[in-house]
């Protein structure tokens, strides 16, 4: 089947659901004026040009009466589904139209008082049946779709199916073994006997994970690391893998699209060793680019190895869908159990008619010894006829031995007789002669049938045995399957432990990050307290600079030091020191505020900070002591001093 006829497949079930909600009196025909209000909808959904034209003209008014299916066939192949491009549409949406017009119907979720599953739910599950159902009208799912279905759920919630209760449900519902219609499937799930005692945002998150994974084919999702091409850095990102396309985005949301991976058949997937700090890393391969990409166990990468290596081999078979190969496959297998059942009755039919075959034969064998002993009988018969005959005959030759003795006369004439009469004796021998032949025949093919009973005998034997190692099979298969049962609640055991101590390590990675934010806001309050000592030191460095300069200005022979003159050059001198200074302190100030600010937007990534805020801290000691020791005299004299404060200054701006 090619991909336009199993779009128009999947269409024309959710349309189904739609005409037969509009078939009130289920006659199998629904009004006209319902029928182009459905056509102009599934105009728009289907984003399709309308063509009011054609849509009159078919359905036109002098032509009276409602419409049947049959007869709305043509126009909807015709004018919509022929005229469809996938892709061009959003298929949810289509969905959810078909949805609407037959849940106001059929669906009665309160019917109990209670219900499993929301409205929404519903629908995504309506939407699973239609996947899953059979290619036949009225739709419905067999058995094992629906057992398959209902496992899926269970599984997305760590639950396991109780297939016993399964059955007896299915037992109850009528036609329950030849499969269920999707409000007897809605009223199995609401009714609560599988679902019993979970939470409904549980069930909800259980329908949303298995409808994106069998509806919007995604093969697996979730958080992984991705190395840029431009920056090299490694960020997090929310992966999604569809058979196509490997997508990525910024928050599991999927609102913002970061981009995507096209898979092909040319693509490959390998396991990279652990570098740059990270573990767990594997790469995809494409014709044009590499892409490094980092989980967060073992575990993780091989199942995104293994799923990115099934959208390959998809693309490489030529399938879109995962799941619609898995559902083919099961059909394929259900069809050959079904072909299987039916020469298994096949073989008990034949089976039967050899044993009536035989029971005949041994009533025909029967009927020979019956007819053998008979003839015997008959022979034995005859021998005593011919006997008394010829005991009779003896006796008449003697009588007429004695009479021809006193006749001579007529003996020529007894003699005539006498010859007629052994001839008749010697025809009669003859015909007995025959019929021993044909007994002795007789008792040749009794023999042959004896033989051919052997025959039969034997090769019943050997289907018998056949039929025995068969059911050997048979059993040992049942047992493999157990072993299997069993195995897999083990490995479900390991994962539940893992996942606690998954849970535990990032209790613990919290933690450690409250610690982070701690250390961060107590180093953010040591480099303010730094920068205050800073700028006090350079407050005491610029009154000792204006020390300076007075005590570094030499006085001449022959000079005099007006108060007025000297006071006013020494303030003159005093201003420009004092505006350089505050040049030197606004650029000093700005590059704080810079560094700072850098520290608080990420101290754990400007491990220098704290060694800034230590210099800051020497130079400030370091300078209140020099200028200390020259205000109590311990310099020994003014060039001491100078010495003393210039190599503080030269290191500082060193």
């Amino acid at each position: 089947m090619d991909l336009r006829a199993e779009l128009r497949a999947e269409l024309l079930k959710s349309i189904w659901y739609a005409f037969t909600a509009l078939d009130v009196e289920k006659s199998g025909k629904v009004s006209k004026s319902q029928l182009k209000v459905l056509s102009h909808n599934l105009y728009t959904v289907l984003r399709i040009p309308h063509d009011p034209v054609a849509l009159e003209e078919h359905f036109r008014d002098d032509d009276d009466g409602p419409v049947s299916s049959q007869g709305y066939m043509p126009y909807l192949n015709k004018y919509i589904l022929d005229k469809v491009e996938e892709g061009a549409f959003v298929k949810e949406n289509f969905d959810e139209l078909c949805w609407t017009l037959t849940a106001k119907k059929n669906y009665k979720p309160d019917r109990n008082g209670n219900s499993v599953v929301s409205h929404q739910d519903a629908f995504k599950l309506w939407c699973l049946f239609n996947f899953l159902s059979e290619d036949k009208y009225p739709l419905v799912m067999v058995p094992d779709e629906v057992e398959y279905l209902l496992k899926k759920i269970c599984t997305a919630m760590n639950v396991e199916l109780n297939s016993c209760e399964l059955e007896d449900q299915l037992s109850q519902e009528p036609q329950g073994q030849a499969g269920l219609t999707v409000w007897q499937f809605l009223d199995v799930v609401n009714s609560g006997r599988f679902l019993r005692g979970i939470e409904p945002e549980a069930v909800s998150m259980a329908v949303e994970e298995v409808y994106q994974e069998v509806i919007e084919d995604v093969l697996k999702q979730g958080y992984l690391w991705k190395k840029g091409q431009l920056r090299r850095n490694w960020s997090e990102r929310w992966f999604t893998l569809k058979p196509s396309v490997l997508s990525y985005y910024v928050s599991e949301d999927r609102k913002e699209k970061k981009g995507s991976i096209t898979l092909d058949k040319h693509c490959c997937v390998e396991v990279l060793p652990d570098r740059d700090g990270k573990r767990c890393m594997f790469c995809v391969k494409t014709s044009s680019r590499t892409y490094e990409m980092s989980a967060s166990d073992t575990r993780q990468r091989q199942e995104w190895t293994l799923a990115i290596q099934t959208a390959i081999r998809l693309q490489a078979e030529g399938k879109r869908s995962l799941h619609k190969d898995l559902k083919q496959k099961r059909r394929e297998l259900r069809e050959q159990r079904e072909q299987r059942k039916a020469a298994k009755e096949e073989e008990t039919q034949r089976l039967k008619q050899l044993q009536e075959e035989k029971e005949r034969k041994l009533q025909e064998l029967e009927l020979l010894k019956e007819a053998q002993r008979q003839a015997e009988v008959l022979l034995q018969e005859e021998e005593q006829r011919r006997r008394r005959q010829h005991e009779e005959m003896q006796r008449t030759l003697e009588i007429q031995l004695r009479e021809a003795e006193q006749a001579r006369a007529s003996m020529q004439a007894e003699m005539v007789l006498k010859e007629a009469e052994a001839e008749r004796q010697r025809k009669r021998i003859l015909e007995l002669e025959e019929m021993q032949r044909r007994l002795q025949e007789a008792l040749q093919q009794e023999v042959k049938a004896r033989q051919d009973e052997e025959a039969v005998r034997y090769a019943q034997a050997r289907l018998l045995a056949e039929e025995e190692e068969k059911l050997k099979q048979l059993m040992k298969l049942k047992e493999e399957q157990e072993e299997y049962i069993i195995r897999t609640q083990r490995e479900k055991q390991v994962l539940k432990q893992e996942m606690e101590n998954k849970n535990k390590c990032l209790e613990e990675a919290q933690k450690q990050l409250e610690e982070v934010r701690v250390n961060r806001q107590r180093v953010d309050q040591d480099v303010m307290a730094a920068q205050q000592k800073l700028r006090q030191a350079s407050t005491n460095v610029k009154h000792w600079n204006v020390q300076m300069n007075r005590l570094m200005h030499p006085i001449g022979p022959g000079e005099k030091r007006t108060n007025a003159g000297g006071f006013a050059g020494y303030q003159a001198l005093l201003s420009r020191r004092d505006s350089s200074l505050k040049l030197k302190q606004k650029a000093e100030d700005k590059g704080s505020d810079s560094a700072r600010s850098s520290s608080k937007e990420n101290p754990l990534r400007n491990p220098g900070g704290k060694v800034a805020a230590a210099a800051l801290a020497a130079l400030t000691w370091e300078l209140r002591g020099g200028c200390q020791r020259q205000a109590d005299g311990d310099g020994g004299s003014a060039e001491a001093g100078r010495s003393s404060l210039a190599g503080s200054i030269s290191d500082r701006h060193g």
